[in-house]
């Protein structure tokens, strides 16, 4: 029985290590855009203004992450580094915005049971909520603004931040 259990439990991390080791399908990335001279000012700091100041500016920085300006987006957050220059197929953050990983997708996907994601179990009846009170439209979704949800980054945006990222990120 002893033999039976280091048997399982050898297979068993055996198999938590292929899941953890195999990561994300890196050939799933949009190519990097073959544009030159890409900087953060004027290419990429329009694109993350669109999708991620709302979480990650000035206002707000979710992970202790901030996208905002060139040092802090190098700088990375509570989790380390999101960018390592000249290697974009080992920045998290290119991982994150190409929404390889539903866990790591950003911004997030909305899904079972995450904002205004998922369905409800058969027969079950929508809760009820109450009256908004009268409020102004919405502020657009850029720094700390709560506008409408942050699209996501499109495959060639992406491919930007790539090249951005493979020329050294400057």
């Amino acid at each position: 029985q002893m033999k039976t259990i280091r048997k399982f439990v050898g297979l068993y991390c055996l198999a938590v290590t292929a899941v953890v080791v195999a990561g994300p399908d890196l050939s799933k990335l949009p190519a990097p855009s073959t544009r030159k001279g890409v900087t953060y000012a004027d290419d990429i700091r329009p694109l993350f203004e669109a999708s991620c100041f709302r979480c990650h500016g000035e206002k707000r920085q979710k992970g202790d992450l901030r996208l905002d300006s060139l040092e802090a987006a190098l700088k990375g957050g509570e989790n380390g580094k999101v960018i390592t220059p000249g290697k974009s197929g080992d920045s998290s953050l290119i991982i994150a915005v190409a929404q390889l990983e539903d866990e790591t997708a950003m911004p997030p996907k909305k899904g079972p049971g995450g904002p205004g994601g998922g369905e409800r179990p058969e027969g079950a009846r929508p809760r009820a909520r109450p009256a908004a009170p009268a409020q102004p439209p919405p502020s657009p979704g850029g720094p700390g603004g709560r506008g409408p949800a942050p699209k996501p980054l499109t495959a060639t945006e992406v491919g930007l931040v790539r090249a951005w990222i493979d020329q050294g990120a400057k």
